[in-house]
């Protein structure tokens, strides 16, 4: 082989290596990439199904319902608009309590019941994630028309 056509190939070589990369680093980013829903958004079908995202809201009073000798807690989160039942498995976060602010992951089952991943439960009084801020305000909003 000739020496410009050695270069050639190596350049040939270089760009495909790039790109595969790319292509890798996107696909893991878009199979990482969590998107936020509220109650109505979930209720209304605008949730992606098979696909973990994360649904904000209040948690209902009197809905939290523990089962007997495990770690799988029931309980409502709603916007004030709509309400989506969810089921966890595992230990809640020492903030987490009815008539609270809560963001869940995980995603919705075949019962239409959202199945979490992870509850995370706001840290003080004055704080709400934006994303439930907004959903909730966006409720409100559109109960007052």
């Amino acid at each position: 082989m000739k020496p410009r056509q050695q270069r050639m190939a190596l350049i040939a070589g270089v760009l495909v290596g790039v790109v595969v990369a790319v292509g890798f680093g996107f696909r893991a980013f878009q199979e990482n990439l969590s998107y936020f829903f509220s109650p109505s958004d979930v209720a209304a079908g605008k949730s992606p199904t098979g696909r973990s995202f994360r649904l904000g809201g209040m948690v209902v009073n009197d809905s939290v319902q523990r089962e007997a000798g495990s770690l799988t807690i029931d309980f409502t989160v709603t916007d004030f608009a709509n309400a989506v039942p969810v089921r966890y498995t595992g230990v809640l976060p020492d903030l987490f309590k009815e008539g609270k602010g809560v963001v869940v992951r995980g995603q919705v089952g075949a019962d239409g019941r959202f199945v979490a991943q992870e509850v995370l439960a706001k840290h003080d009084e004055n704080y709400m994630p934006p994303e439930v801020k907004d959903a909730l305000a966006k409720s409100r909003q559109a109960e007052n028309k």
